[in-house]
């Protein structure tokens, strides 16, 4: 009996002993993803906007505001919309930046991300993009084929005229909001979450027993957003400060993985642009 009892003393409090040295867990990665409208206006999307030109010493002076909020978030890193071909993710075209390419290049990510590493003293900016020669990450001419050959133009019509309308707005907007608002309205969840459903989930309706086009859509546009997140897997580390800028489109699969991933953190923009 003294035999049983020591031996279930020992049982009873070696797990209480484990319990008061727990191992901590490693500080989250915090991940700021800044959904943006593309300045430069590439004219690589379905619907393109018309920015105002953003080389303007008025719009100048909002960048830099843009650029001071978003430096009170501190990122550790900064990521963007760009292919790599380094093993580290680095972009050829940051190392190569200088401050008076703020004066003559529009895009985007000249214009915030590289701008804000250049002020933080940083020497990498990570490309994290996804693209590929031989998958198509974004099948719709596959919708409008079926669409044409089904009678539902019309109903692929809406959906597109919801996107213009949304565009129309927008450009009607940067005459009157500094860009930070304008970035601010493209970033507040309920926007981002309702302009998704509202394509994207749309055009699930387009598909029979034999094809789906709409859900291929959808599949290949969370494949690659998918790709571009575990690329910003491989990049950051514990404890790191992540600002993410991409084209808006991709906020609602990007803001998903960071929500749902162990170990990050959202860290919502508009905490810094309102």
């Amino acid at each position: 009996m003294k035999f049983f009892f020591s031996v279930c003393i020992l049982v009873l409090i070696g797990p209480n002993l484990s319990a008061q040295n727990p191992v901590p867990d490693p500080p989250p990665i915090q991940v700021m993803v800044l959904g943006t409208y593309h300045f430069g206006n590439p004219s690589l999307d379905l619907h393109n906007m018309k920015v105002d030109n953003v080389l303007t010493p008025a719009k100048q002076d909002e960048l830099a505001d843009v650029a001071a909020r978003l430096a009170k978030f501190n990122p550790t890193k900064i990521a963007i919309e760009a292919l790599s071909d380094r093993a580290d993710f680095g972009t050829r075209q940051f190392a190569e930046f200088t401050s008076e390419k703020l004066t003559t290049n529009p895009d985007e990510r000249v214009q915030i991300a590289y701008r804000l590493a250049h002020q933080l003293g940083q020497k990498i900016v990570y490309g994290i993009d996804e693209r590929s020669e031989t998958i198509d990450y974004f099948p719709f001419d596959k919708v409008d084929a079926y669409a044409k050959a089904h009678g539902q133009t019309a109903v692929l019509a809406r959906l597109e005229g919801n996107v213009e309308q949304m565009i129309k707005q927008m450009e009607a907007a940067q005459k009157t909001k500094p860009i930070r608002l304008m970035l601010a309205d493209e970033n507040e969840p309920a926007q981002i979450a309702s302009g998704h459903q509202k394509f994207y989930y749309g055009l699930l309706a387009f598909g029979d027993k034999k094809e789906q086009p709409g859900a291929e859509l959808n599949a290949g546009w969370y494949r690659r957003n998918a790709k571009i997140f575990a690329k910003l897997r491989q990049v950051a580390r514990p404890g790191d400060r992540v600002l993410v800028a991409f084209g808006a489109g991709h906020a609602f699969w990007l803001r998903h993985f960071v929500q749902n991933t162990p170990g990050f953190e959202l860290v919502e923009p508009n905490r810094y642009l309102r």
